[in-house]
């Protein structure tokens, strides 16, 4: 019931945010993305929105991209913790602020989640500033090497 109310939460308040949300989309589907080599963050990205059924939000696309770069599932308290590893990471948006809040207050059973998380955010390289669709053709794994460490990395995988 806790995780339907946070999920009910997101999609309210993710068309409020994408609403004043002052980037411009990147423009592109996830059928387009498909079309870029295997291997390549296009072509993972794409897959990965196929998987899970989503197409990339207008304006807030970026968020999928970090759900790849880290590995970080789909689940709601998957969802929080990518909030704590940005936070970490040095990201702060009022939205980011929010989910962390509510989410620790609504499902605590997961706070050493949350705080592997943070610490992981901390730990390595910063990427939540990267403008992602001009790294569509580049590989994943080495978008990843860039960002994580060895050890880092065989935990997201």
């Amino acid at each position: 019931m806790r995780k339907k109310l946070i999920y009910w939460l997101f999609e309210h308040s993710q068309r409020m945010y994408i609403r004043f949300k002052n980037k411009k989309p990147w423009g592109i589907t996830s059928k387009e993305l498909l079309k870029y080599p295997n291997g390549t963050f296009g072509n993972e990205l794409g897959a990965f929105l196929n998987k899970n059924g989503f197409e990339l939000l207008p304006k807030v696309e970026r968020h999928d991209a970090y759900h790849l770069i880290t590995g970080y599932g789909t689940k709601v308290e998957d969802e929080i913790a990518l909030q704590y590893l940005c936070f970490g990471n040095g990201k702060r948006s009022f939205y980011l602020f929010g989910v962390v809040i509510v989410g620790s207050l609504m499902l605590p059973e997961f706070a050493s989640y949350y705080l592997k998380s943070y610490k992981l955010g901390k730990k390595c390289n910063p990427f939540h500033h990267l403008e992602y669709q001009k790294l569509f053709a580049h590989s994943l794994s080495d978008l990843r090497e860039i960002i994580f460490n060895k050890q880092q990395i065989l935990q997201i995988q």
